[in-house]
């Protein structure tokens, strides 16, 4: 009998709104995109995660929050790891259309690590 698949361990910063959804999904899925956000985008460490959180989303929507989820090893493989500045600085691109299958792969609850005011 094989044990638990793998998982992989991303992050998300996010603003209060986003979060409100995130909740009303049970801890479960992210939102589906607005049109004019076409890529879903998880990093892939925490640090960036919180620089995002706390520099850019509080200025902008007056919180900054860090999730942690964990997602199939296998099926996230599928995507690239994009470098988006600095060595440490590594995101997935998701596309919007996508997002459906990329939550049915989340393993558990996505969980606030990190808040920011």
């Amino acid at each position: 009998m094989a044990g638990p698949r793998p998982t992989t361990t991303l992050w998300r910063p996010t603003g209060p709104k986003e979060l409100d959804l995130v909740r009303e999904l049970a801890w479960r899925a992210w939102p589906p995109r607005l049109p004019e956000q076409p890529i879903f985008y998880p990093v892939l460490n925490e640090d960036y995660a919180v620089r995002i959180a706390r520099d850019w989303n509080v200025k902008h929507d007056g919180a900054g929050f860090v999730t942690r989820f964990e997602i199939d090893s296998e099926f996230v493989s599928r995507y690239p790891v994009r470098q988006a500045g600095g060595e440490t600085i590594l995101e997935l691109w998701v596309p919007a259309g996508e997002l459906d299958e990329f939550n049915a792969h989340i393993v558990g609850e996505i969980q606030v690590v990190h808040e920011f005011r």
